[in-house]
């Protein structure tokens, strides 16, 4: 079927992440796809990066060949730590998502509710390996959660549904989701444009996440 949109690359979604988060914000960038978040932030805005393994104040990947592996996201990649940033204590690390004290999180997603349910720490398939880590903690601790993933599985599935069928990391706590074809808000009264790649229509946007959406 010929198309004519482009979706967004890693690194364009990453960019188009960043691009939301405000001046002075305190975040945390979430295993996989998220962590790209780091290296587009845009300069000149002062962001506050935050990793459960217990690190204030990350930076950016670093340049190859200057990788510290004792200085690591909670990915197990290696990271550079900003003038001012700090190191501590995993249950401190907890105590700030648990606490309210970060201002947005971004997480990966295998599923997410038109109403911001989020299902993102195991299919639920026999022989599946759970990965909840910090996920509930921080879904459910930050002011924002926002979702970063591809909208459709590799079979052609839509990631955003009406209910999700996979185990539960939280309930109503997703706020934006930002994917590689479009940037949608989850409200009480279901999926609502924020904007979409250029070329795909309102139309085509809803006949492939198969939901009604709110016009931005």
């Amino acid at each position: 079927m010929s198309t004519n949109y482009q979706r967004r690359t890693k690194d364009q979604l990453a960019a188009r992440v960043a691009q939301d988060i405000f001046d002075g914000a305190v975040v945390n960038l979430g295993i996989g796809q998220p962590t790209l978040v780091a290296n587009h932030l845009p300069a000149g805005r002062e962001v506050i990066l935050q990793s459960e393994n217990g690190i204030l104040g990350m930076g950016p990947a670093p340049a190859e060949g200057e990788e510290d592996f004792d200085l690591i996201n909670a990915g197990k990649q290696p990271v550079t730590l900003l003038k001012g940033g700090a190191f501590f204590h995993h249950a401190d690390s907890f105590a700030m998502m648990r606490g309210g004290h970060l201002d947005i999180c971004v997480l990966g997603a295998f599923q997410v509710s038109a109403t911001g349910d989020l299902a993102n720490w195991s299919t639920g398939e026999p022989g599946a390996i759970p990965a909840v880590g910090g996920a509930m903690d921080l879904a459910i601790g930050a002011r924002q959660t926002w979702v970063m993933m591809d909208l459709l599985t590799k079979q052609g599935a839509s990631k955003l549904v009406q209910q999700c069928t996979y185990p539960l990391t939280g309930i109503g706590c997703v706020k934006r989701v930002y994917s590689d074809l479009a940037t949608l808000e989850c409200t009480p009264q279901g999926l609502k444009l924020i904007d979409t790649v250029d070329g795909l229509t309102h139309a085509e946007l809803e006949k492939l996440v198969g939901l009604p959406i709110a016009a931005a």
